[in-house]
């Protein structure tokens, strides 16, 4: 009955995967995409856009209530709290990205932690039904990407989190509730009704809230659909299902759970180093490049008033072309930005994106010396693109660098060490030390973790002290 069509064969499995079915490295490759978002969505609180969907979200008031993380004494009711803390998520782009294109983990970690919390005292979620839910709902999106050729590219018509990531929200929420396969097909179907969002919001701050409402509406999906609330039961395989989305829309059904082969596994994701678009990434560490041969040459200075122009070839991507970025959030989604800002400053930091580097007279000079080229052989594709930065000063002299996989995709993965670092770096400027090393303690500990509501008072800014019993393992 089941295996008929492809929607019963997602919620067949949706409802089957279990804690056995989780491999060593999806294990390990989730838990390093649970720290970064976590660090991320702290650091995304201090956000304009995070305060102003915070004020609004004051409004919503229940008896049951969750954690915004970093804040001790305001909580929301779940579906508000995942709302909030998938926009912290996304409020700066720092969050991690996969292939074919998406951000698979804002979407879901903010809809299951809150929904984690909503439970009763006396059934406790461990750590390890909280790897497993996040596991699933990142392997659902994955699938769903890959239903479609065009999906393979850097998007040009809608922002895919909004899309595949409130399915992959609703299915992890639904796993976390123990939803059985009818109640799982419903949760797709109510989902797939909540989903969709234009591009041309990107580089603005209605961007973040992409995110944000993904996981609250695949939390409210999964909560809908166990409450018993209908949908069309064949809503992956219709073309005025998910086919809606996409122009070649082709489903195919999932592996048996014998073994199952969970795509995390295949392919990890990309962890940024700065807070921007990804195909900015490779910009970035050509310009880098680029700049320290320029150095060289000039006896240890940049010789900024010789630049005669920047060349800089990259595919050819509409909402990332920016020659003149006026906010945080247009030069976070400007290759023209980027590429300066590294040439000025040889790296790329959370400081680049301040307004008053954004607007540095040096800056807006070498930006008007700057022209994008898009080489026939470069694919808008996060597999595929490359990026080529050449400067030629006054003199005629021209210093190039290509730059074909940056530090922190998934062919060139950051180190522990750095991961370690960027969190720490991120989290410290809402929580305390004690605070943030108690996150990183329990998200590498995360499958022998009893209760996964100790990660929730880390992020409330409890004392990691006073909750080190609850860990059994400090």
């Amino acid at each position: 009955m089941w295996a008929k069509t492809i929607t019963g064969n997602f919620a067949s499995v949706i409802h089957g995967l279990n804690a056995n079915h989780l491999t060593d490295q999806v294990i390990q490759r989730s838990k390093r995409m649970i720290l970064d978002t976590l660090g991320v969505g702290l650091l995304g609180t201090s956000t304009e856009i995070c305060h102003k969907v915070i004020q609004y979200s004051k409004i919503y008031s229940s008896d049951i209530s969750s954690t915004i993380w970093g804040h001790l004494d305001f909580r929301l009711p779940p579906l508000y709290a995942a709302f909030v803390n998938g926009v912290a998520v996304h409020s700066m782009d720092f969050d991690d990205t996969w292939h074919p294109a998406t951000h698979p983990s804002g979407a879901v970690l903010p809809a299951v932690i809150a929904l984690s919390e909503a439970f009763p005292q006396k059934k406790k979620i461990s750590g390890l039904d909280l790897l497993l839910a996040f596991n699933v709902g990142i392997e659902v999106q994955g699938r769903l990407l890959r239903f479609s050729s065009e999906a393979r590219n850097i998007p040009k018509r809608f922002h895919p989190p909004t899309v595949v990531g409130t399915m992959g929200s609703a299915a992890a929420c639904a796993k976390l509730l123990a939803l059985d396969q009818l109640k799982c097909k419903n949760t797709l179907a109510i989902a797939a009704s909540y989903a969709g969002a234009p591009l041309a919001n990107a580089a603005t701050q209605t961007k973040p809230l992409h995110v944000g409402n993904a996981a609250k509406h695949g939390l409210e999906a999964a909560c809908l659909a166990s409450l018993g609330v209908q949908g069309n039961g064949q809503i992956l395989d219709m073309e005025s299902g998910m086919g809606a989305f996409y122009t070649d829309y082709n489903p195919q059904i999932l592996p048996t759970l014998q073994s199952y082969p969970w795509l995390l596994d295949q392919q990890d994701v990309a962890i940024k180093r700065f807070p921007a678009h990804l195909g900015t990434h490779w910009v970035a560490d050509a310009a880098s490049s680029v700049r320290r041969k320029l150095v060289e040459h000039n006896n240890n200075l940049l010789p900024l008033d010789k630049i005669e122009k920047v060349i800089v070839k990259v595919p050819e991507v509409r909402y990332v072309n920016r020659p003149t970025p006026n906010s945080e959030h247009e030069a976070r989604h400007s290759f023209q930005f980027v590429a300066c800002s590294a040439l000025l400053d040889g790296s790329m930091s959370v400081q680049s994106f301040a307004s008053e580097n954004i607007h540095r007279a040096a800056l807006q000079e070498l930006l008007c010396k700057t022209h994008l080229e898009h080489p026939s052989d470069n694919r808008p594709s996060f597999e595929n693109l490359y990026c080529e930065v050449s400067v030629t000063l006054q003199d005629g002299y021209t210093f190039s660098d290509r730059c074909d996989t940056f530090y922190g995709h998934w062919r060139k993965p950051l180190r522990k060490k750095d991961l370690e670092k960027k969190f720490q770096s991120n989290a410290s400027r809402v929580l305390s030390a004690e605070a943030t090393e108690g996150i990183i303690e329990t998200v590498y500990n995360l499958e022998k973790v009893e209760d996964s509501s100790v990660l929730s008072s880390f992020l409330s800014r409890q004392s990691a002290r006073a909750l080190s019993e609850k860990l059994h393992l400090f």
